[in-house]
């Protein structure tokens, strides 16, 4: 009982299956944003680095 091999990229016939798709997980909000998070800490430091060079001048 040889069975026939399966082409790459293709999924092999199933036989019995009773599973249903997975439910589409909901939105994560502002968690699946990360760029919104790297942009707030890049102005916070941009922010503190302003303070010491304009601390350094005497501005």
């Amino acid at each position: 009982m040889t069975e026939p091999l399966v082409p790459p990229q293709e999924t092999p016939p199933v036989e019995g299956s009773i599973s249903s798709a997975h439910p589409e997980r909901p939105d994560g909000g502002i968690w699946e944003h990360p760029m919104l998070w790297v942009a707030l800490t890049s102005f916070g430091a941009l922010l503190v680095a302003l303070f010491f060079v304009f601390r350094i001048f005497g501005l």
